[in-house]
């Protein structure tokens, strides 16, 4: 058994080793600083647990600034610790201490072991007294870790891609590498595996720039999958901020997994990526009312959370039980010590943050000038990062495309869905031109740039590129809700039949829309952002939420057949053009009002300039884009030099596409048709649902 002992104060408790910073930390004399906020508690104990799990209590001592602290010796790097706080029971009113409940530290570092499903992790129902006598079982309740955190981080560097040259794959740790034939069993699903050479090689040969992560925050999964015998994959469930989950690491939960996070940015930044990572402030793994208490609600309960009904249930902005109150001093101050931490400890390059809105509420408002978009923007460390919102969320008021501050880039859905109804074909021109040119109309009247919009057309969220065009409904069966998750609105055709099949007339079709949207995701002005696994035509077997599935249905096959081979050659070309002319990596939004200076011009497939009637035609589904690499330096000379026509053709018909003068004698760069389309006498062929550029000579 541990027996740790109370050390005597070292220095006055308002010096930083003391109620600052929070958690538990050790020093190079061996001691440990134990700190938990915790304003209303009458008492906290620190829970240390020795390797044969039994449990030592220790009070923390001193108070101030209403965090409970002390100094306490015996205590090495490895040990598995939580807390137990002391108040007041009175769930009617929002009050939840409870010391029967083992608490994680909201600031450990590290957590180990699983959230298992046993009554002694439920409060009773409100106002229930026999509540307090629950007793804590082994095992219920994961636990912090003390953790060394020395790393040597030698020489490395944030690769600082600028904004217009990024090109983002949102990945998964487990997903991206649990089948690579590659990678050595014992790596696959972990932050090791996913740094493997074979992993770079398939990221640094494709293209991208920048690796966006799907949550690394350690997560639980929810009461009802464990209930049906599933888990939570994608990750949307923390209660670890500071913590990197343990099951993603070769080296366990017992702190190595600090260093293995660390030594996969170290090796992605030698590779020239960057790593952002996917971080979910807005609600917690407590879910609502019916909920475990795991940290939060045991600590702070009316502090954390946005509480209704007075104090007896949980505001629920993000329709996962429960909203945190990020308008709180404290919750604002856990948020922020976060992010410094991943950002300055961690050397991670940005952050994508999941309901964005929720973040930015004071109750029901959403408050663009409030307390945490304040605080992101005067913050001298997270402003100069790559911070995404995910601009809604789904409380009142809650959708925000296009309102975000000025720093902030957001996932643009609107680009998502014009580029799949114009694709199957039954969009008017005049969204898909706003889209196409860097959505000016969302962020130019606030001083943004194109880069502000996140150009994408599939996510982890919704069907893949290949069930986008494979299947008119969701497939949900396998998530044990009856098909009844997942949304409705997929924007997707299967042409002719539903799910796979031996057609070669639909399949042909079917990889002609795959490359046409992902040609007009790279090639618009602003970000794009490609969901992993589509350059090779990875299938979910049409599940569009597959949040809760940890096997073959989320995790990328590796075993190509040959037109997957052809559509990731595809993607790597694709990149390739974008990467190697400035005309595709803007800076600044189009001037297509200046006559022979303009740098966008919209072209009609007859042979002339589009007109107001031609954007206003709702049969409409061909268009041409002429677009050059001028730069407001040499925009002459750059004009004189290279310049491109983006040709689209929705329509299920072939469409003769003259073209203008200038590019009479022009060479085909890419196409997305099986065979280069015709070209003669100044016309290109453009095949039923096809794409083609041409570079002018």
């Amino acid at each position: 058994m541990l027996e740790p002992a109370v050390a005597q104060l070292a220095s006055p408790a308002w010096q930083p080793w003391g109620w600052d910073p929070l958690g538990v930390h050790i020093d190079e004399s061996g001691i440990v600083n134990a700190a938990l906020w915790a304003e209303g508690a009458d008492r906290v104990e620190l829970c240390l647990f020795d390797e044969a799990g039994v449990e030592t209590r220790i009070d923390l001592p001193d108070r101030l600034h209403h965090v409970f602290h002390g100094r306490i010796e015996g205590v090495p790097v490895g040990t598995r610790y939580g807390f137990r706080v002391h108040g007041p029971w009175d769930p009617a009113h929002g009050k939840r201490w409870n010391p029967n409940k083992l608490l994680v530290d909201p600031y450990a570092r590290a957590i180990d072991g699983e959230f298992t499903l046993d009554p002694a992790a439920f409060d009773h129902v409100p106002g229930d007294t026999d509540a307090r006598s629950e007793l804590d079982s082994a095992g219920v309740v994961p636990r912090g870790v003390v953790v060394d955190d020395a790393f040597d981080w030698g020489d490395d560097r944030l690769p600082q891609v600028p904004w217009p040259n990024t090109v983002i794959y949102e990945t998964h740790v487990r997903g991206l590498t649990m089948t690579h034939p590659q990678v050595p069993k014992d790596l696959r699903g972990t932050f090791a595996g996913l740094a493997h050479p074979a992993i770079l090689e398939h990221l640094t040969t494709l293209g991208v720039t920048t690796v966006e992560l799907l949550p690394v925050h350690h997560f639980v999964s929810e009461v009802h999958l464990l209930r049906s015998g599933l888990t939570n994959y994608w990750g949307y469930n923390t209660i670890g901020f500071l913590a990197p989950h343990a099951r993603y690491a070769s080296a366990g939960g017992g702190g190595g997994q600090v260093a293995e996070f660390k030594q996969m940015v170290k090796t992605l930044h030698e590779a020239g990526l960057e790593v952002i990572i996917d971080v979910v402030y807005n609600h917690t793994a407590e879910g609502g009312i019916d909920g475990p208490t795991l940290s939060f609600r045991g600590i702070g309960n009316d502090d954390y959370y946005y509480l209704t009904d007075g104090g007896r249930r949980y505001v629920d902005y993000t329709g996962c039980g429960n909203s945190l109150d990020a308008s709180h001093p404290h919750v604002l101050q856990l948020i922020l010590d976060s992010l410094r931490y991943w950002a300055t400890e961690m050397h991670v390059d940005g952050f994508r943050f999941d309901l964005t809105s929720t973040l930015a509420r004071s109750l029901d408002d959403v408050d663009m000038l409030g307390n945490f978009m304040t605080a992101i923007g005067q913050d001298p460390v997270l402003r100069r990062l790559k911070l995404i919102a995910e601009p809604w969320d789904v409380g009142p008021g809650g959708y925000r495309v296009g309102e975000f501050p000025v720093l902030w880039a957001e996932w643009n859905d609107r680009f998502r869905d014009t580029t799949r109804r114009f694709w199957r074909g039954d969009v008017a021109l005049r969204e898909l031109g706003w889209r196409l040119t860097g959505s000016a109309d969302l962020y130019a009247p606030d001083g943004r740039r194109p880069f502000s919009s996140i150009n994408y057309v599939t996510s982890h969220d919704g069907f893949t590129l290949r069930d986008l065009v494979s299947y008119e409904h969701k497939h949900n069966e396998a998530n044990g809700e009856d098909n009844r998750d997942g949304t409705d609105n997929n924007l997707s055709a299967n042409y002719g039949h539903e799910g796979e099949t031996d057609d070669q007339r639909i399949n042909e079709i079917r990889h002609r829309q795959m490359r046409n949207m992902l040609l007009t995701c790279v090639l618009a002005s602003g970000v794009p952002m490609i969901s992993g696994g589509d350059e090779i035509g990875r299938t979910q077997r049409g599940n569009n939420n597959a949040y809760c599935q940890d096997n073959e249905i989320s995790w990328y096959d590796w075993n190509l057949a040959d037109w997957q081979v052809r559509l990731l050659e595809f993607t790597r070309t694709l990149l390739k053009l974008r990467r190697d002319n400035p005309a595709f990596q803007r800076r600044h939004f189009f001037t297509e009002d200046a006559g022979e200076e303009a740098d966008v011009i919209w072209w009609h497939a007859n042979g002339r300039q589009s007109t107001s009637d031609d954007w206003n035609d709702p049969e409409q589904r061909c268009l041409g884009m002429i677009v050059s690499n001028a730069t407001a330096s040499s925009r002459e000379a750059e004009r004189e030099k290279t310049g491109f026509l983006l040709a689209f053709n929705a329509f299920d018909h072939v469409v003769d596409f003259r073209l203008p003068d200038s590019f009479a004698e022009s060479g085909i760069v890419l196409h997305t048709t099986e065979h280069a389309p015709a070209m003669a006498h100044g016309v290109v062929e453009l095949a039923a649902r096809s794409a083609v550029v041409l570079a002018r000579p």
